[in-house]
């Protein structure tokens, strides 16, 4: 997919949100991590990698044919980030803690929330997809809360 095309499909989500953070598309995210987006709180800002993207659909899904909307589901995801009213408090909360459980509580919440949001944002996407997409993302952020619940 050309870039052009993922960032209308972007614009397209930040317009049904209404969500006012800037965002950009870019090809990789730096450094050794597959990353398909990401939302800067102090910048207000979402990034979107879609080379990242294309490996993900490549390893989940065997093929590029649920690209697109595997690309918009990441771009609702941040952009539920981005519209979450308690992202603030909670990310405070996170700092502030020096409890491990704590921390790893506060982080899956606000992955949760995120993905809470994508679902409403993107009713008509594919619910098998979807559900796989945050199934994996929360992997985990689930997995530590249990490690340290042990």
């Amino acid at each position: 997919m050309k870039r052009g095309r993922a960032e209308n499909l972007c614009l397209q989500l930040m317009e049904r949100s209404h969500c006012t953070a800037s965002i950009q598309v870019k090809t990789r995210f730096p450094g050794g991590r597959n990353v398909g987006g990401k939302y800067s709180m102090n910048l207000h800002q979402i990034t979107i990698y879609v080379e990242e993207i294309h490996k993900q659909c490549l390893r989940i899904f065997g093929s590029l044919d649920t690209y697109e909307e595997v690309l918009q589901i990441i771009c609702a995801h941040e952009v539920g980030h981005a519209c979450d009213p308690h992202l603030a408090e909670l990310s405070d909360q996170l700092e502030s803690s020096d409890n491990m459980l704590v921390r790893n509580r506060i982080a899956l919440i606000i992955e949760e929330n995120a993905w809470a949001y994508a679902f409403k944002l993107l009713p008509e996407a594919n619910p098998w997809i979807m559900s796989e997409m945050m199934n994996l993302s929360l992997q985990a952020y689930r997995d530590a809360v249990e490690q340290e619940s042990a």
